[in-house]
């Protein structure tokens, strides 16, 4: 027998383990834009505040498995080039 015949099946990411990325992107993302914000010369009574930060490359603490059942739940966006869009109701 061949080590493909032996192992199992990949059935994918666990819901915890999935659960636990789109936390982390959630804060990956949060603290992306307050970085952004923090930038000087930028602030509410500037012009031109920009649209801001809508896509960030993910966590690389989990695998693009991950990422891709986020993307088949419609939590995330995949925008290309490695990155992803949180998507609203997410």
């Amino acid at each position: 027998m061949t080590d493909a015949e032996t192992s199992p099946p990949n059935i994918g990411p666990s819901s915890d383990e999935v659960k636990h990325a789109l936390k982390a992107f959630k804060k990956r993302l949060k603290l992306t834009r307050l970085d952004h914000q923090s930038k000087l010369g930028y602030g509410p009574m500037t012009n031109g505040g920009g649209p801001g930060i809508v896509a960030i490359m993910p966590p690389h603490q989990f695998p693009s498995a991950v990422w891709d059942a986020l993307v088949r739940q419609r939590k995330l966006k995949h925008l290309g080039d490695g990155l992803y869009e949180l998507l609203d109701g997410a």
